[in-house]
């Protein structure tokens, strides 16, 4: 063998953005050693062990004199298995026994067993996709990760199942243009969608005309009633209500999957919507993101272009709740570490569902409520004004009548999402030029100056609720924002008095007091 110097590449993942890395190893004269530099963390410091394995069951064995790894840029955090198969491609290269011309500028993700087979890693989607922007042609993966791979356009995937294979491509003196590649993936399945449809709603008209609000504006809706009402089903139904995403949108939504779910989750682009519907006992990193080490994607990332739906929503922690007030603003989760800080995106839509008091029976004439009046206030406090602030749509959701089993007009999902798609075409003309997609998104100054600002005969509700401290500046904005998404829906070009008493009446509490 001719020992030497060999590189190849691989990608360190910070949250989604990648940093593309020589994986450099040098081997020379002196005492057996193995060392890998470059701020690895310990499942990464921990490849040398399963290289020297794998290696000798391919009988390609490391050679036994001082093997240094570096992983550059070293200033990056190196995190997880998936530097491998770099690792073993490099040091192998660097021993002589594979062609170093050929393997230098080829991307290598890949865990390595003892034996020498490779095993899928998690977040392949991110790392090939900031691989391909910085110029990479050809990836080499497990075939577990093969169909997640070539969801990336311009990027050749060569799908392997051992280092010996890999290892034969790289001894027969292959261009990578001449490496094998599997047969194509499926990358945009047919959408099946989830089954359900508004249509299964009985009743619930109010529920109904807000859950298409906030489908065409983007707006954050309450719904609160008695149990069994058809607060979870409504909520189940909104994503059905939604435009389907694009490919670039479901490239974002697959990403993160690709970070928290398991290998071989992502083996395609499905347009629907996600809905994420995490359990009242979450914690803080389950639903923001965050946790120990690694910083994961929570709960409001991976709903991400979707629907965040949090049933019981007052049984939730308080300080839990409180950690989508930011990423309600900023369409983004911020998770600062001691080196680094890591992003998100989490542009997401909030329905949360409650009950009316602890027990549920606070309805009506409430003769089977057993709860105190302390206990109500006390779990009404749990939703905090400043999170509720944010909540364009709140509406009550109350018991069905048998009168309602009658009724057949129960339009389907599929007629309302016709009318969501058209007001969000006329939105798209109308704030593009400002890069807004919804009028949720809207910044309140701009519907508050020339030419969005309303005339003074429209806002008068609005404008004395505001004098006399009913409404905050935000609330103001918030049913100016509904109130075009009214408009929209009703094919007018721009709201008139009814359209802002109703996002004022949308408000709990405010259009009685208004």
């Amino acid at each position: 063998m001719t020992l030497g110097l060999a590189r190849t590449r691989a990608v360190a993942l910070t949250g989604l953005d990648g940093t593309l890395v020589d994986v450099e190893a040098h081997i020379a004269q002196g005492l057996p050693a193995f060392t890998v530099g470059g701020l690895p963390d310990s499942a990464c410091a921990q490849a040398p062990d399963r290289i020297r394995a794998a290696a000798a069951s391919i009988r390609m064995p490391v050679p036994a004199h001082r093997v240094t790894v570096n992983l550059s840029p070293a200033s990056i955090p190196k995190r997880g298995s998936g530097f491998d198969l770099a690792i073993a491609v490099a040091v192998l290269a660097a021993a002589g026994g594979l062609d170093r011309s050929v393997c230098e500028d080829v991307l290598h993700l890949g865990e390595l067993a003892l034996d020498g087979r490779l095993r899928g890693v998690r977040g392949v989607l991110p790392a090939v996709l900031a691989a391909s922007r910085q110029g990479v042609r050809h990836v080499v993966v497990p075939h577990e990760n093969v169909a997640e791979a070539r969801l990336v356009d311009a990027v050749t995937v060569h799908g392997a199942s051992s280092l010996a294979e890999v290892a034969d491509w790289y001894r027969s003196g292959l261009a990578p243009d001449a490496l094998p590649v599997g047969p194509a993936a499926d990358v945009m399945p047919p959408d099946t969608g989830r089954g359900v449809d508004l249509a299964d709603v009985v009743g619930q008209p109010e529920a109904r005309r807000a859950l298409e609000l906030a489908a065409c504006g983007g707006h954050h809706l309450l719904m609160s009633g008695p149990p069994g009402v058809g607060k979870t089903m409504l909520a189940e139904r909104l994503v059905t209500l939604l435009p389907r995403l694009s490919r670039e949108e479901s490239l974002e939504v697959y990403a993160v999957r690709s970070l928290v779910g398991a290998v071989r989750d992502v083996v395609g682009l499905d347009p629907t919507p996600p809905f994420v519907a995490p359990h009242h006992s979450s914690s803080t990193a389950a639903l923001a993101g965050g946790g120990s080490g690694v910083a994961t994607p929570g709960a409001v990332s991976r709903a991400h272009r979707g629907v965040l739906f949090l049933d019981e929503a007052a049984e939730f922690r308080p300080t839990v709740l409180q950690t989508l007030r930011q990423p309600l603003e900023s369409g983004e989760v911020v998770i600062s570490r001691a080196r680094q800080a890591v992003r998100y995106p989490a542009r997401f839509l909030l329905v949360l569902a409650t009950n009316p008091c602890p027990c549920g029976q606070n309805y009506g004439a409430a003769t089977a409520c057993t709860c105190t009046v302390r206990e109500m206030r006390t779990y009404a406090a749990r939703l905090s004004g400043p999170l509720l602030d944010r909540v364009d749509l709140q509406v009550h959701v109350p018991p069905v009548r048998p009168a309602a089993f009658a009724d057949e007009s129960a339009e389907p999902s599929s007629a309302v999402a016709q009318r969501v798609l058209q007001a969000r075409a006329v939105q798209a003309e109308r704030w593009g030029d400002g890069g807004w997609e919804v009028n949720g998104l809207v910044p309140g100054h701009v519907l508050r100056r020339p030419p969005y600002r309303l005339p003074r005969r429209s806002t008068a509700v609005i404008d004395r609720a505001l004098d006399l401290g009913r409404l905050t500046l935000r609330g103001y904005d918030r049913v100016l924002r509904v109130a075009w998404s009214t408009a929209d829906l009703a094919g007018r070009t721009s709201p008139d008095r009814d359209d802002v008493a109703t996002g004022l009446g949308l408000r709990r509490g405010e259009a009685d007091a208004a």
